[in-house]
């Protein structure tokens, strides 16, 4: 990342937590309550994902604009996922929320135009691995509780790390057409299917500002929610594709670009007791990248193309046991 990038993200966030801060501290009144110490909570995101690249080398007039997108798509993935709340004092807390999984069972389609975005080559291979995992650091603040202690709103400020890596494995040709462009792989053996194609790695560093509710129905039942905005995102992604001669390894394509994002949770929770409760809902993830360059680190040297897109999207189910001190 950018000397100048890292000080316009680090900029913004000491924003957003000064202005959650000064928020607070303006609307402060005295607490009659006693407020939990420590949240602690621990479940599941039984997750889909999908990410989507694309650059853009019509600079060679014989090829379109995108030239090249790569779809990767996985399919039920279980995230564990971690989360604790620290209240500093009756109106300030600390969050860190962490999660990891394996992935498998997926599939990247890698598609390539000519000009006139004429389709002149499409191959499927099977994602059998790797993993994903993120961490977000929050600093936030009540700044609202309820009547008759129906619930809180709470703002919040921090950083989210987002980290996914797929290996896309063997290689099945869906369209090779020489008449649309010239190409030389139609009649070449495909390698073998279980041999590692291409291993993509794709980091998102965000900052995000948002908001946390909760509605009690009653003293057992309530709704939450959680929506946040990331206005600024540094996109950081590496391929390696293994069975290119003329690309370097180590990465073979480099990517670097800046965009936005969201993220959502809402849910139920369900209080067994005073202190332990259990939570079910629905989480989205998106991010998407405003801008950025494509680096393609050959043997010979490196080309550079506009990136046109580059998309991660993770949804699906949440549960998990929530615990309060």
């Amino acid at each position: 990342m950018s000397r100048r990038l890292w000080v316009i993200c680090t900029g913004m966030l000491c924003g957003a937590m000064t202005i959650a801060t000064v928020s607070v501290s303006a609307g402060e009144e005295r607490v009659l309550e006693s407020r939990p110490k420590v949240e602690l909570s621990a479940g599941t995101w039984i997750s889909v994902g999908d990410t989507r690249w694309a650059h853009n080398a019509s600079s060679d007039p014989r090829l379109g604009n995108p030239t090249s997108k790569l779809t990767y798509k996985d399919v039920g993935t279980n995230v564990i996922d971690l989360t604790g709340k620290f209240w500093f004092s009756p109106r300030v807390f600390g969050r860190l929320n962490g999660g990891f999984a394996d992935i498998g069972g997926g599939r990247l389609t890698d598609d390539d135009y000519a000009t006139g975005q004429r389709l002149f080559s499409r191959t499927t291979s099977n994602i059998t691995g790797n993993n994903m995992y993120y961490i977000n650091a929050d600093l936030g603040g009540r700044v609202k509780d309820f009547a008759n202690s129906r619930g809180y709103l709470d703002i919040f400020g921090g950083y989210q790390y987002w980290h996914t890596e797929y290996q896309a494995v063997g290689l099945e040709r869906v369209v090779c057409d020489t008449a649309v462009f010239p190409i030389t792989t139609c009649n070449d053996p495909l390698p073998p299917s279980g041999e590692t194609i291409i291993t993509n790695r794709a980091n998102w560093h965000s900052i995000r500002v948002g908001a946390s509710t909760e509605y009690r129905f009653t003293r057992r039942l309530s709704v939450i929610g959680t929506a946040a905005l990331i206005p600024l995102s540094i996109i950081e992604n590496k391929d390696i594709h293994h069975l290119r001669s003329d690309l370097q390894q180590n990465p073979s394509i480099s990517m670097l670009g800046f965009g936005i994002g969201a993220n959502a949770d809402v849910g139920a929770r369900f209080m067994f007791t005073k202190n332990i409760g259990l939570n079910v809902g629905y989480r989205v993830w998106w991010n998407h990248a405003v801008d950025g360059t494509v680096t393609f680190h050959g043997t010979s040297g490196s080309s550079e193309y506009p990136l046109t897109q580059f998309d991660s999207l993770r949804h699906g189910l949440t549960a998990g046991i929530n615990f309060t001190f």
